[in-house]
């Protein structure tokens, strides 16, 4: 029998109000393991319904309740950490030890960071800016929040979502991924032992659900992680009645690695950090420019770490990325990789791995140019882009030619040169000699087509507040 998945409306699980469901596939063998709501209107209807209602109470907490609840949450998460890494790695064929290791610790960690983040937000000085008058500033939740989260990290992205927004005393409709609901339920049942029913609500379905999550009246804002076309649908539909919104989308992240740097360090450091996850990440190190130098010489050490990386089941060891999450992804990473023009050179990898699931070998492909299709779009698939750029300027050039923002890197022993690039770069988080590492203290979030708003950090948490300026006459009558 499939297993099933359940909405979490009101502070219980529950069907879909007319029974409706869906199959969930499994990405390792292409087959159905799971059955979960296909939620409609009146599921939302009854979510947000229960998310305004608890506003009212929890709102108005203080910042040292909801910091006591984050908290708890966290250890709660801390103490089934094995049973979470299983349903993460079963819904979306992640390896069970690279999953246990580099993304479980996160998960409480997020939760810590904002608990103590709420305690800790103020606003500027009051004071007297006109005469007889006081001024001073109320920092507020935004109030209901919608807020639709991806399939490539579907715990961490959730957790990047409802831990600052329930910190600063927000309330939560959230609707998973459809191919990856499973910890996300999981969370939002934990969740429920520790928040009032109502402040936490998790429904499942498609893009029809989305939409209807995202055009309902009841949010006062809406949060998107996903591809810049569902990041810009959500940005129309939230115009017609004004609704704030926060969106961290898609991204090509440049990594420029200039004839100074360390090959072997680097080579290994950019296939890492490509191929983590399949290169499902819009931060992944797959556009790699490097100096005329040591092109040829990189080339080769890059290859060669790639093909140190495979693709395999989660409980292997040996794996160090997993399927790709749905046919659909399989069929687009393909797609590109087919589609490469004649001048292109296919260094390594660059088929399908097996005839069963979704698994795609590590590829790495050099001679692109920036108009080519695979530099300017986004393939989020475990294919790494190389250019030889010719000095400091056309590299500079390259990296910022594109419609994506989001993040990029920097390779050199040279800082002077490390600090140009740094400030030059048009992107919203810029490594120097490493990639993809993130810290609860830091934001995320980029320019241009990846977005705005900021996950993570203070300003992640500022996102989900409102400001107030409060004047009071003081004078005497």
């Amino acid at each position: 029998m499939p297993e099933t998945f359940a909405n979490f409306i009101n502070g219980a699980s529950t069907a879909a109000a007319d029974g409706a469901t869906y199959d969930v596939i499994d990405p390792t063998t292409g087959e159905v393991y799971a059955q979960a709501p296909m939620s409609g209107a009146a599921d939302v209807d009854r979510a947000y319904a229960a998310a305004a209602a608890a506003f009212e109470t929890w709102g108005s907490t203080t910042p040292q309740d909801r910091a006591a609840a984050l908290l708890k949450i966290a250890d709660a998460i801390e103490a089934r950490t094995d049973e979470f890494n299983a349903v993460e790695c079963r819904d979306t064929g992640k390896p069970l030890h690279l999953t246990l290791s580099e993304e479980m610790p996160y998960a409480a960690d997020h939760f810590r960071f904002f608990a103590g983040a709420a305690r800790v937000l103020e606003g500027k000085a009051a004071g007297e800016y006109m005469a007889d008058h006081t001024s001073w500033i109320r920092r507020e939740p935004v109030g209901v929040v919608g807020q639709v989260t991806p399939w490539n990290y579907p715990l961490l992205m959730m957790i990047w979502k409802i831990a600052p927004a329930l910190a600063g005393g927000n309330t939560i409709v959230l609707k998973p991924s459809d191919t990856t609901p499973a910890s996300s339920t999981l969370l939002a049942e934990l969740c429920g032992e520790f928040l009032p029913p109502g402040v936490l609500n998790v429904v499942c379905g498609d893009r029809d659900t989305g939409r209807a999550l995202v055009e309902h009246k009841t949010p006062a804002m809406v949060a998107i992680t996903g591809s810049v076309r569902a990041g810009m649908e959500v940005a129309a539909s939230a115009a017609t009645d004004l609704k704030r919104v926060h969106l961290e989308l898609g991204g090509k992240a440049p990594v420029i690695v200039f004839d100074d740097a360390d090959i072997a360090k680097a080579a290994e450091g950019i296939a890492g950090a490509g191929l983590f996850n399949g290169g499902q990440d819009c931060t992944a190190a797959t556009r790699v420019l490097v100096g005329p130098g040591i092109h040829d010489e990189f080339v080769a050490a890059l290859a060669e770490a790639a093909q140190g990386m495979p693709t395999g089941m989660p409980d292997s060891e040996d794996t160090y990325y997993g399927p790709l999450n749905n046919q659909g992804q399989l069929d687009r990473v393909a797609g590109m990789v087919d589609r490469l023009p004649d001048h292109a050179n296919l260094v390594t990898g660059g088929a399908r791995q097996g005839d069963r699931g979704y698994f795609y070998e590590p590829t790495v492909v050099s001679n692109l140019r920036q108009d080519d299709e695979q530099i300017q779009s986004e393939i989020f698939g475990p294919v790494m882009t190389v250019q030889k750029f010719s000095d400091e300027g056309e590299a500079l050039r390259w990296a910022n030619g594109v419609e994506y923002g989001l993040s990029s890197s920097v390779w050199t022993k040279d800082h002077a040169r490390a600090m140009r690039m740094s400030k030059n770069l048009d992107f919203g988080v810029v490594w120097i000699n490493t990639h993809i590492p993130f810290v609860s203290e830091m934001p995320h979030g980029g320019f241009k087509h990846s977005g705005y708003g900021k996950d993570l950090s203070m300003y992640g948490l500022e996102d989900y507040t409102r400001i107030k300026h409060v004047m009071s006459y003081i004078g005497q009558d």
